[in-house]
């Protein structure tokens, strides 16, 4: 089964949250953010070619104009590559575990693999975020050596930042999972 909804992140911009369900004990989350906006980066790339065109003018070096395509070139393809992140993806699986994947423009993908027996829980944190309180989901894991500690804190969904209304439907499916995991994991 899957259903989509829209949601927005922090600042307003439109999130669509797409929810798989295979069986009652393995669903997937996946956030999509907007692509890269044509208009803005129209509006950098004209920016820094006009800058670079006006120091040409000026000193008469067409080195300038060169060095601006080029940088301009070089930031477009390390900020598709390794900063704007197209969707974010979130797989739960009862007996198994979580993966955390990212979906970078360029196509790269970075996936992160949480076995279930080292998950506390999931919870929704809240943090100070540019003058305003967000909230964020995370996966608490637990100590290796005292299993009622919190050795590490994993923030789910950094790139898409969406509010609490998307975040409550992810985490309220993530609790389902994880108490019939408990369950099943205590009884004989």
């Amino acid at each position: 089964m899957e259903d989509e909804r829209s949601f927005s992140d922090i600042c307003g911009g439109r999130l669509v949250l797409q929810r798989r369900y295979y069986s009652p004990f393995c669903r997937e989350f996946c956030l999509t953010c907007p692509r890269l906006s044509l208009c803005s980066l129209t509006a950098v790339t004209c920016t820094v070619w006009l800058a670079a065109y006006g120091l040409f003018t000026l000193w008469e070096n067409s080195m300038i104009l060169s060095a601006a395509i080029f940088i301009t070139l070089l930031g477009l393809l390390g900020y598709l590559h390794f900063v704007k992140i197209d969707q974010e993806t979130l797989l739960i699986i009862d007996s198994l575990g979580i993966q955390m994947t990212s979906s970078y423009a360029s196509g790269k993908e970075s996936t992160t693999f949480i076995e279930m027996g080292n998950v506390k829980d999931v919870v929704i944190n809240e943090a100070i975020y540019m003058q305003k309180v967000i909230y964020y989901l995370c996966i608490l894991l637990k100590d290796p050596v005292e299993p009622h500690k919190i050795s590490q804190v994993v923030p789910v969904f950094q790139s898409a930042k969406p509010r609490l209304d998307c975040l409550i439907e992810v985490y309220r499916s993530c609790q389902e999972i994880l108490a019939h995991q408990k369950a099943t994991s205590t009884s004989p």
